[in-house]
């Protein structure tokens, strides 16, 4: 079987253009998941925000979950589920996961670290 895709066994970096921002300590606003889908970066007066875990990112400096770019499935959902897989099905960007094996967890947990250290943490989903 397959080791499943991690940031680490990814050797996923930030792109050069990309500004990796000062990370701020995290906020607890209430986002609703209708808030959280007008923030999936077609709308350029929006910011571009992914939630993990209910937790939400703003992803708004990496071109990566723009339109066109390879993550934009991510864009506006609560990718937990998808991210824990290593998948980009848009079938798989669902927030559900406890049913999930323990490494597919652990493989969650090691994005949300991945993304708490390179992106702000705007809220919480309601």
């Amino acid at each position: 079987m397959a080791t499943p895709a991690s940031p680490t066994n990814l050797g996923f970096n930030v792109k050069d253009e990309e500004k990796k921002p000062e990370v701020q300590p995290p906020k607890n606003d209430p986002i609703s998941i209708e808030q959280l889908s007008k923030c999936d970066g077609t709308d350029p007066n929006q910011p571009i925000y992914v939630a993990i875990k209910g937790s939400v990112f703003d992803v708004s400096g990496s071109k990566n979950y723009g339109p066109g770019g390879a993550y934009h499935v991510f864009a506006g959902k609560d990718a937990s589920r998808a991210l824990a897989l290593s998948s980009t099905k848009a079938e798989d960007v669902r927030p559900d996961y406890e049913d999930l094996s323990d490494k597919e967890k652990s493989v969650l947990e090691e994005w949300y670290t991945f993304f708490s250290k390179r992106y702000n943490i705007v809220g919480k989903l309601q």
